[in-house]
């Protein structure tokens, strides 16, 4: 319970913050309980004047600033999930990015130094200003003498200070949130809000060890070594440790800037179809993709290849998940929509107390409006509303796996858009999906499974007298339990020894306040 306490004092905190910016008055009350209505009209008064005059997303972004990086993950984390946020706010923190102010270049300066050893100097010929700033690090650019001498340009990504303490701190706030819906709420348990912050605080974990991005980048950048039209940035690994990411410098044009794309001659609508494509690939092709593909996260090179940066959240799909990822879309593009539902079903994305056929019928109520339709004549919005509404309607609960997934489909499909506002989504995707298909569920793949196979049943034939030797053992031990009693050695015997006297104790101490209770309430009761 004390230990509860800071944790809710700093909720109360964000709350009025929140209240301050304005942000309850984007909650639209007629929709709202008697209890929730109340509260939140309480919240409003203590609103600053003025705040009305600003959009949506200006006061989001504002209140969230104010409360630090943690809001500020959270805020872009909670924006995959409007089915717990609402779409309207989810909509405002899709906007959300890390536009934060820089800090010190002499405190990046000491990080270099404490992290790398020796002096800045000795690493590196010339170490600018900072040339962007995000919650967790910020990017310096650098130059170093190569082994031909020659100078060659890098960026340096280094750790915010303090970010890790502050994430720690406000990680117990989250939970303690989490905890209270879970109890409080009976309808947010199917959304698993104490699963969605184990998921966040581990997907933060790893973006503040920049060691795993470094791997991150090096492992993208052998998947995708043969990929023609993207890549990420090489990593300089001598200049790089947990809070100093060293990696090439990108020569490119931000995909936020859409003037400077045209202007250097690239076709917007060619760009966001490999935007789309190159997900896919990684997610269904490589079960290993970006989570976090922004438009700031993504630059096109002079020659048309697509560079991703930032690789400090990234997702994971195992085979079983690509599959059945590939098969939805497949089912999507190809209009089976009974085959979608029953990859639902064989996933266990839908309990099996429901009707397949009902839930096909579901799934083609949300895919048939979508077909022969390019991405202007869809509502989005609209679209995710009827899917949410089924996921409901059908007791389906969030699967924490896929909520990075989820979340990056969002993001690149609407860098998609703001390159080629008539995209159409299904025909994007279908070279990707129908080639994966082919290769790993057609005659090719069912090749490659029986070799997989013959190959473990291989290994297990090699194993079997290592497995029987231990089946023996075990046997023996068994049988000698069976006629001696259970033996333990001498500190085992020594640990149990303790942890009765302990136990003893406590029980000792236990009977003591129970006597002494017991004796209070008798003599009450006499008197």
């Amino acid at each position: 319970m004390i230990a509860n306490i800071v944790p809710f004092m700093r909720l109360v905190f964000a709350g009025y913050v929140m209240a301050r910016e304005g942000v309850f008055g984007l909650v639209s009350l007629p929709d709202l309980p008697p209890g929730p209505r109340l509260a939140i009209s309480v919240a409003r008064m203590v609103e600053r004047r003025g705040i009305e005059k600003k959009d949506a997303a200006a006061r989001l972004t504002d209140a969230l600033n104010r409360l630090g990086p943690s809001y500020i993950k959270l805020g872009q984390f909670l924006a995959t999930r409007p089915d717990v946020v609402g779409k309207e706010a989810a909509k405002e923190l899709s906007a959300l990015q890390d536009n934060v102010p820089p800090f010190l270049t002499q405190y990046a300066r000491k990080t270099v130094e404490e992290q790398l050893g020796k002096t800045v100097e000795d690493h590196f010929e010339e170490f600018g200003e900072p040339v962007a700033a995000a919650s967790i690090a910020q990017v310096h650019p650098a130059y170093f003498r190569n082994r031909d001498g020659e100078l060659e340009k890098v960026a340096v990504k280094v750790l915010r200070p303090g970010v890790e303490r502050g994430f720690k701190r406000d990680l117990k706030s989250f939970y303690l949130a989490a905890r209270l819906a879970e109890r409080f709420s009976p309808a947010s348990r199917r959304l698993r809000p104490l699963m969605m912050v184990e998921t966040y605080e581990h997907a933060v974990i790893l973006e503040m060890d920049l060691r795993m991005e470094a791997a991150a980048l090096s492992e993208m950048g052998e998947n995708s070594k043969e990929d023609k039209d993207f890549r990420v940035p090489s990593v300089d690994w001598p200049r790089t440790s947990r809070s100093v990411l060293t990696m090439e410098w990108i020569d490119g044009v931000k995909l936020s800037n859409l003037e400077g794309i045209e202007e250097a001659g690239h076709d917007l609508a060619e760009l966001g179809n490999n935007v789309i494509q190159t997900f896919l690939r990684h997610a269904v092709r490589d079960g290993f993709f970006h989570a976090d593909m922004h438009q700031g996260n993504l630059f096109i090179e002079p020659d048309g290849t697509l560079v991703a940066v930032d690789l400090g959240i990234t997702g994971r799909l195992g085979l079983s998940e690509r599959r059945f990822l590939a098969e939805i879309l497949y089912g999507f593009i190809t209009r089976n929509y009974l085959r979608v539902a029953e990859v639902h079903f064989e996933a266990g994305y839908v309990p099996a107390d429901q009707d397949v056929n009902i839930f096909a019928q579901a799934i083609r109520a949300i895919g048939e409006p979508i077909h022969g339709h390019d991405a202007s004549e869809i509502s989005m919005a609209r679209l995710l509303t009827q899917l949410f509404e089924v996921t409901e309607m059908f007791n389906m609960h969030t699967q924490p796996q896929l909520i990075l997934l989820q979340k990056n489909m969002v993001l690149a499909e609407g860098v998609a858009r703001s390159l080629n506002p008539h995209l159409d989504m299904w025909n994007t995707a279908d070279p990707v999906v129908t080639g994966w298909i082919q290769r790993n569920l057609g005659p090719m793949g069912r090749i490659t499974d029986l070799a997989t196979g013959v190959t473990v049943l291989g290994r297990l034939a090699s194993d079997l007298p290592i497995i029987a030797d231990r089946a023996s053992k075990f046997s023996n031990q068994l049988e000698a339990m069976a006629n001696n009693g259970l033996r333990f050695d001498e500190a085992t015997a020594d640990a149990i020894g303790k942890s009765e006297a302990k136990h003893s104790r406590s029980g000792r101490v236990a009977l003591w306040v129970i006597a002494i209770a017991l004796s209070a309430i008798a003599y009450g009761i006499y008197l």
